[in-house]
């Protein structure tokens, strides 16, 4: 069972920037994709930005150039920087993990994942 646990988020800004982080145990594939995916009230949860054990990375175009992800795998960590952020970026941030490389297909879809961490809230103010 894969366990995901996410922190970092808080209320900044706009232009602000945050870290989210992401600690993840019970895994054992040595392939797999991580994804950063946000939900605002009321709206679908929307994908942020995919990354695969090899590096290989994927960013939504309302992030591309703003928000950077990572993964240190001797930490088993996920990471999320998110620079120049806006209002329209509020939201609930939650990390995703499935076995498999990201470009396999799907790593923008949330019914690709397999395990979910419980989410980190993120609220930018003007």
């Amino acid at each position: 069972q894969v366990r995901l646990v996410e922190s970092g988020g808080g209320s900044v800004q706009a232009g602000g920037s945050l870290r989210l982080s992401c600690a993840a145990s019970g895994y054992r594939y040595i392939t797999y994709c991580m994804a950063w995916f946000r939900q605002a009230p009321g709206k679908e949860r929307e994908w942020v930005a995919s990354i695969t054990t090899d590096g290989t990375t994927n960013d939504g175009d309302a992030v591309k150039g703003r928000f950077t992800i990572s993964l240190e795998k001797a930490k088993n960590t996920l990471y999320l920087q998110m620079n120049s952020l806006k209002v329209e970026d509020t939201a609930m941030y939650y990390c995703a993990y499935r076995v498999g490389a990201c470009y396999t297909g799907g790593f923008d879809r949330p019914n690709s994942f397999t395990f979910w961490g419980q989410g980190t809230q993120v609220a930018v103010s003007s």
